[in-house]
């Protein structure tokens, strides 16, 4: 894959490739995180996260049409900002945050293939599998847009019927009834700051969109199916996530969610279904995690290679043959495998969370700034969403103050290594020129 491949994507190829992303990691392994966040009503979380989606993305879909471009993000931040820090540093956040999808998504591999064994000790096995798919991915990646698209769809079509036959199964279970199971013992007590910090997460499970703007250029006729592609993919991924979520919601307590949330899923499958419904739930898991993380390797690599090809972030060869596109492959994979093997599913989440909500405040605020008059952008439709991700923001950074105040700290510091690092490295470039 040595250059970029115009109408090389079809819609059906690119709603693939976003669902593909968020059906994956971000029902599997969230769902837990945003019922402890939550409490017992946490599936209606998801329909206020895939509203806050919506409004943010409507500044993506202004921009991909019209500036379709298979660097995507990268492109629409030099179009807001020009060549400079900002642009650099919030693609490389995108880059990042997408790069930590990865880790989560192959983590949850892990852990859901483990349901299937006996395993006392999984603190060796998880990471071990997840290592595994990610090096699976790699040799996907190198085949070709053709097999890539054609494997995402394919596989995104098996796993969303099958995910929405667990549902309705599940619920047909406990009489159709969307009244949450009893809560069990000692439930926690979420406050308000508690359940707008959980958006954050449902957010996160979202994100997957993005993964069809990086594709820009690639897909057919990009400045209408790009949008369309946004559209479809948010909307069939809130439609699965919201039966999911009330089908475990239904036949387990919220202690039961919490204790088992790296995978409640399979878990939500042993009292409606039987061992039967935990291993079709599982292998469901282990087909929604592998085309999350094909779909998403795909996209944050071109990304990266586009950011290369404009000058805005160093390269290094390494002495390794190929094209730019394929080291920034080998360096999307090396970093998801470091994450995958050094943190857990919670430390990760919260971390691409607060990443990618920076950058998309910033993609918000250079549309609304500098290019709402070209796009013919509705101001109030921007800056709403610029404000709704600035207090789910800023709640999800206070509340993991009071839990887990070494991830924020974390994040900050990796936020700063960013821009002061690239701001060094763009000043020396142009010195240099």
């Amino acid at each position: 894959m040595s250059s970029y491949k115009k109408n090389s994507i079809t819609l059906p190829g690119a709603v693939g490739l976003g669902t593909g992303v968020m059906i994956s990691a971000g029902i599997f392994a969230l769902l837990g995180q945003v019922a402890a966040l939550s409490g017992a009503w946490f599936p209606l979380i998801f329909i206020i996260g895939g509203i806050v989606t919506g409004f943010s993305a409507y500044s993506y879909t202004k921009l991909s049409q019209a500036y379709p471009s298979a660097g995507g993000i990268g492109m629409y931040l030099v179009k807001a900002y020009g060549k400079g820090t900002i642009a650099a540093s919030a693609a490389m956040l995108m880059a990042l945050s997408m790069v930590i999808n990865q880790s989560l998504v192959a983590r949850t591999f892990g852990t859901y293939t483990l349901q299937l064994f006996d395993v006392q000790s999984t603190d060796l096995l998880v990471p071990a599998l997840g290592v595994g798919l990610l090096l699976f991915a790699f040799i996907v990646n190198i085949s070709g847009n053709t097999f890539i698209q054609s494997f995402t769809s394919i596989a995104s079509l098996i796993k969303i019927v099958g995910l929405l036959l667990f549902a309705v199964s599940a619920l047909w279970v406990v009489g159709f009834t969307f009244e949450p199971a009893e809560a069990g013992n000692n439930p926690p007590n979420p406050s308000n700051v508690s359940y707008v910090a959980a958006i954050a997460l449902t957010i996160l499970s979202f994100k997957g969109f993005t993964t069809i703007t990086n594709s820009g250029s690639e897909i057919t006729k990009p400045k209408k199916n790009v949008a369309r592609a946004i559209i479809i993919s948010i909307i069939i991924s809130l439609f699965v996530y919201l039966m999911l979520a009330w089908a475990v919601s239904s036949n387990l307590s919220l202690t039961e969610i919490i204790k088992a949330q790296d995978y409640a899923l399979a878990e939500a499958a042993r009292p409606a279904l039987g061992s039967l419904g935990v291993w079709f739930t599982v292998i469901i898991a282990v087909i929604a995690t592998i085309t999350g993380i094909i779909a998403s390797v795909f996209a944050v690599s071109r990304m990266l290679a586009m950011l290369t090809n404009m000058k805005l972030i160093p390269h290094s060869h390494f002495h390794m043959p190929g094209s730019i596109q394929k080291h920034t492959l080998v360096y999307t994979i090396a970093i998801a495998m470091v994450l995958t093997i050094f943190f857990d599913l919670s430390r990760i989440a919260s971390m691409g969370a607060i990443l990618y909500l920076i950058m998309d405040m910033i993609i918000h605020w250079g549309v609304w700034k500098h290019l709402r008059k070209q796009l013919a952008a509705n101001q109030l439709i921007v800056l709403t969403a610029l404000t709704l991700d600035a207090i789910v923001l800023g709640a999800f950074v206070w509340v993991k103050l009071m839990n887990d105040p070494l991830i924020v700290i974390t994040s900050l510091m990796i936020t700063l290594a960013v821009f002061i690092g690239l701001s060094i490295y763009l000043k020396k470039k142009e010195k240099e020129a």
